[in-house]
């Protein structure tokens, strides 16, 4: 049966992930100004989350990875007349996006030994591993729709790992903050920070893999 979260769950992030996509990949400016707002978003969460505590080490964990996206769009093969070309980080969201749904389904169907219980009771191996082999799937028939620079079976590789690393790490946060989410913004996934947990550490690893 498909509950009303389940519901709002996916038309809002479809919603969400079509305002991604569609700045991302629109212009230089949409794309700075988009992970401007979300990364003021994000922080903004953070310090509420860390309100009374510490925020050195939260806010690092979200300005270095914002910093780090403007980057991205340099280091495709072909830029376009304004050298700008998302094809990297569009191709990192689809399998963010692919990683996060596949392994909530597989999680929530058959997930029985959980990854970091303490911290996230949901996030199971079995979601975990679920997720990883779709995204592996997903990359190498998506791969040929983009021009990127490294070999994009790598990245389906590297990324559930970071992805589960991320969020695994904001859970914490909530956790000692003692809130279910980040924020209320998104009907069915809470807040911003909630939605863009899962690149915070693939953003600065794929940025180094590229560079180094």
């Amino acid at each position: 049966m498909i509950t009303e979260e389940l519901k709002n769950r996916g038309l809002y992030g479809l919603i969400f992930v079509l305002i991604l996509w569609i700045s991302s990949s629109y212009s230089k400016i949409s794309f700075s100004v988009l992970f401007v707002i979300l990364g003021l978003a994000c922080l903004y969460e953070m310090w509420k989350l860390r309100k009374g505590k510490s925020k050195i080490i939260a806010f690092l964990y979200i300005l270095i990875p914002f910093y780090l996206i403007h980057f991205f769009s340099f280091y495709d093969l072909h830029l376009d007349s304004s050298g700008f070309k998302p094809d990297l980080i569009l191709f990192i969201f689809i399998l963010t996006w692919t990683f996060d749904t596949f392994a909530y389904i597989f999680g929530t169907n058959f997930g029985r030994h959980k990854i970091l219980p303490n911290i996230s009771p949901k996030k199971s191996w079995e979601g975990f591993i679920g997720g990883l082999i779709f995204t592996l799937i997903i990359a190498y028939f998506s791969q040929s729709y983009f021009e990127l620079i490294i070999e994009p079976i790598i990245i389906a590789l590297i990324l559930p790992f970071t992805a589960t690393s991320g969020d695994l790490i904001e859970s914490k946060y909530k956790r000692q903050a003692g809130v279910k989410d980040s924020g209320n913004i998104i009907p069915g996934h809470g807040g911003i920070l909630d939605r863009m947990d899962a690149f915070m550490i693939t953003i600065p690893v794929i940025y180094l893999y590229i560079t180094i």
